[in-house]
């Protein structure tokens, strides 16, 4: 985000009028929870004024967002929890979508992607990932490399939905590839080897209201 983040992380970025983090606690509010916590890193002192709960990643510099989302493993292993990506906005509508699942573990996505992607890239496959549901809304692939726009049938929005119970199948399978390259590991690698290990199925729910995320200046203007 070049200069947009030299004094601050990314979710602190104004988009029409306030930070992506007053869009998420916006949406998060609106639909009925309270209880927050942000994980930090980068400038984390540019987020101590806002009440909420902090878990804190002091190894963010080598580190990716799994390594740091390990570090809520107390809340995410004692109660239903939402888990949000810091550089994205949406409404209360794709809250209230995992609010109301049923499974274990569930993500949103935007069936119709493509539209706001032709006008963030000249080229929508250089910047998108491979993402194939089930005909009963079962994520079976996610994070490879497409070859055409067939082999995506969305775009994985960066929200997430655990029960306990599918939160220990996350952290199993997180901790049996921590020893290789774990550190490293996106959410879209991990998801796709809780598909691989088999023992919880992925809800994939699509959301169709607007939403973004926010990875260069140019995309500010895109949304």
């Amino acid at each position: 985000m070049k200069g947009l983040t030299e004094e601050q992380p990314k979710c602190l970025i104004t988009f029409r009028g306030k930070s992506l983090l007053d869009w998420q606690l916006g949406a998060m509010q609106d639909a009925g929870i309270d209880d927050i916590a942000i994980v930090t890193g980068y400038k984390r002192n540019c987020l101590n004024t806002r009440g909420l709960t902090e878990f804190h990643n002091p190894f963010w510099a080598n580190t990716q967002m799994v390594s740091s989302l390990m570090y809520a493993d107390s809340w995410l292993e004692a109660e239903p929890c939402i888990v949000s990506y810091s550089d994205i906005f949406y409404n209360s509508k794709a809250i209230k979508l995992l609010l109301q699942t049923s499974a274990n573990l569930a993500i949103t996505y935007d069936p119709y992607w493509l539209t706001i992607w032709q006008k963030r890239f000249d080229d929508p496959l250089s910047d998108a990932e491979t993402f194939r549901i089930s005909s009963n809304q079962l994520l079976v692939e996610i994070g490879g490399s497409p070859l055409s726009i067939d082999d995506i049938s969305g775009q994985f929005m960066g929200l997430l939905f655990f029960r306990p119970e599918g939160w220990k199948e996350v952290s199993r399978v997180f901790s049996e590839i921590l020893t290789t390259d774990g550190s490293k590991l996106q959410m879209t690698g991990l998801l796709q080897k809780v598909i691989d290990a088999g023992r919880v199925p992925i809800h994939a729910i699509p959301y169709v209201a607007e939403w973004g995320e926010m990875d260069s200046p140019t995309d500010l203007l895109a949304y």
